[in-house]
């Protein structure tokens, strides 16, 4: 009967494909992220960092990783943009929060966005990766230290994991999305979307 159930298991999470959501504030890194995804999963090569620009509005990416399919939603992070992500909650099987670890003037701002992310109804049991980005800048601040600053010890409640990345360089991104396919595939939530993506099918 385990191996049944097993079988059936890994059946459907080889077929499923998971939205995950870019989020961050401006400057942060998520375009240069999702491009250095595609880069690294895809045979389609990603836009070197010179060529890209501030999102406005969503940019989304395929790729394969870890043999499952993960659809990235990327959002624009400047303050009038923000009130959108929450629209794109409700599909979301995992939120990748990044940040700029080198801007330290900025990380009350960030603060603030994920607290919103965090405690945001329509997203709960996801889990949250955050990406300390720009790990390859001298004046950057190590995963460690941005988790304390960030309070994030003290979401019990919430799967999260805070990873040292460079988006740029494309160093600490894997071991992430390793993480995070994991979480995703042992998840209530995971179970929940498949349940209601199956019931509309059959509407």
């Amino acid at each position: 009967m385990f191996s049944l159930l097993y079988g059936l298991w890994n059946y459907l999470f080889s077929h499923a494909e998971f939205h995950v959501l870019i989020l961050g504030i401006d400057k942060s890194g998520k375009t240069t992220l999702l491009e250095k995804l595609k880069t690294l999963y895809s045979d389609i090569e990603g836009l070197p960092p010179d060529r890209i620009v501030p999102t406005v509005g969503l940019n989304i990416g395929r790729v394969e990783a870890h043999k499952t399919k993960l659809i990235f939603w990327d959002l624009g992070g400047q303050l009038g943009l923000r009130s959108i992500w929450e629209k794109y909650y409700e599909e979301a099987h995992a939120v990748v929060y990044v940040v700029d670890s080198a801007s330290r003037n900025r990380f009350e701002d960030t603060k603030s966005a994920l607290e919103k992310v965090v405690r945001h109804p329509d997203l709960q049991g996801a889990p949250i990766l955050v990406f300390a980005n720009k790990q390859d800048l001298p004046n950057a601040v190590n995963a460690e230290e941005l988790s304390r600053y960030l309070e994030l010890k003290d979401q019990k409640s919430v799967q999260l994991r805070v990873q040292g990345i460079s988006a740029y360089e494309g160093t600490g991104i894997q071991e992430g999305v390793l993480w995070l396919v994991e979480a995703m595939k042992n998840n209530v939530r995971t179970l929940q979307l498949q349940r209601q993506a199956e019931a509309a099918v059959t509407l």
